[in-house]
């Protein structure tokens, strides 16, 4: 039993006849089944020639991080899988017996295969896209940050510039990390604080970082947010 050489179009032949009403190699999910024979196969199968077989091809890779926790034996035999007989079999039931073609019309059921490779195939499509639906459940999505450069001025040029900064950088929130800082003059020897902050979009809210800044009123006359761009 099994496919053969993988390599060779007899084996994929095989494979793609194989794949036509499965999704895997064996069972409904991958497993070590399906990373022996994709290896066996070593590269994507001609799409144009064995569509199945690309097909499944081109799913397995996306499990290929995956490949060392599925289930199954890892060193089952490649020839265990597949049809038996191997490929020579599978060409030999392709071919019908001289004898069948004798066979009175009436025996024939025209239209019965076409309603099995309908049933089987729209299987195949909600499998997929259960599969589909899981794997993307799955993902976390990264959270939406903005990293700002905000302009925080003083009263005058007598005012601490570090005690300023210091009560700035006292302000902890959940989604807020506080980066570098410069002076920076802005003129009559007075210098404001320019300071570099990111943010996750739905934890802060800028509006209200800059009121509470605006609260050391013995220090901060005015902020403004200079620069901000999507990270």
């Amino acid at each position: 039993m099994g496919f053969g050489d993988l390599l060779a179009d007899t084996g994929k032949s095989a494979l793609n006849s194989w794949l036509e009403t499965r999704s895997y190699i064996t069972g409904y999910s991958p497993s070590q089944a399906d990373v022996a024979v994709y290896k066996a196969v070593s590269s994507a199968p001609d799409a144009s020639k064995y569509p199945y077989a690309a097909r499944w091809y081109n799913h397995i890779t996306s499990y290929e991080a995956e490949f060392g926790s599925l289930t199954g034996d890892e060193n089952t035999p490649l020839d265990t899988y597949g049809p038996e007989g191997g490929p020579a079999a599978t060409e030999v039931v392709a071919a019908p017996p001289a004898a069948a073609e004798e066979e009175d019309d009436d025996d024939v059921d025209l239209f019965g295969s076409d309603d099995e490779v309908d049933e089987e195939a729209e299987k195949l499509k909600a499998q997929r896209l259960e599969e589909y639906n899981k794997k993307k459940a799955g993902k976390v999505k990264p959270a939406a940050k903005s990293i700002v450069t905000l302009d925080v001025k003083p009263w005058d040029d007598e005012t601490d510039m570090k005690e300023l900064e210091a009560n700035v950088r006292s302000i902890e929130k959940d989604g807020l990390v506080w980066g570098a800082s410069q002076l920076v003059a802005i003129g009559f020897g007075i210098k404001k604080l320019q300071i570099n902050l990111v943010v996750e979009d739905e934890k802060v809210s800028l509006d209200e970082l800059q009121q509470q800044i605006e609260e050391f009123e013995d220090y901060v006359q005015s902020t403004d947010v200079q620069a901000m761009q999507k990270l």
